[in-house]
């Protein structure tokens, strides 16, 4: 009995872990992750938005011994916007302040992933949430300048 609940728990894990991946917006970079990132964090500010933290994975694994392509996470978010989708549904703080990652695959090509927002619409309480859309937008607009 163990054993079957076991498997069951990690097969409910599995399918929701490959249900999240189709959830990201991925897109080229025309610059390496460094200068992207520095890019992206360029105009987030710009906008007047908050920059909470930019955590650099690769550095983080260097203290640890071990060895993997540049990627960096850039959590920013507009205290304003994130405040009306959650007092929808407080749960959605699971997921905000937005979180962007720059990272290069094993050809040397930087990419720029996020999770879409509309995702917030199903996950939580938060149809007909026009915020949602905004950020969608602004995530878009964002992004494709840190990438051109």
């Amino acid at each position: 009995m163990r054993m079957v609940k076991a498997f069951s728990i990690a097969s409910m894990l599995i399918l929701s872990f490959g249900a999240a991946a189709g959830q990201l917006i991925t897109k080229p970079s025309q610059h390496d992750v460094k200068s992207t990132m520095d890019r992206l964090e360029s105009i987030v500010k710009g906008k007047g938005m908050t920059v909470f933290a930019r955590i650099d994975h690769r550095a983080n694994a260097a203290k640890v011994n071990e060895k993997m392509p540049r990627a960096e996470v850039l959590i920013f978010g507009n205290p304003r916007m994130g405040t009306r989708i959650m007092l929808r549904d407080t749960r959605a703080g699971l997921d905000l302040p937005v979180r962007v990652l720059v990272y290069q695959d094993y050809d040397g090509k930087a990419w720029i992933t996020y999770h879409n927002p509309q995702e917030l619409k199903q996950t939580y309480r938060e149809e007909g949430c026009m915020a949602i859309d905004k950020m969608e937008k602004a995530l878009q607009t964002i992004t494709d300048a840190a990438a051109h």
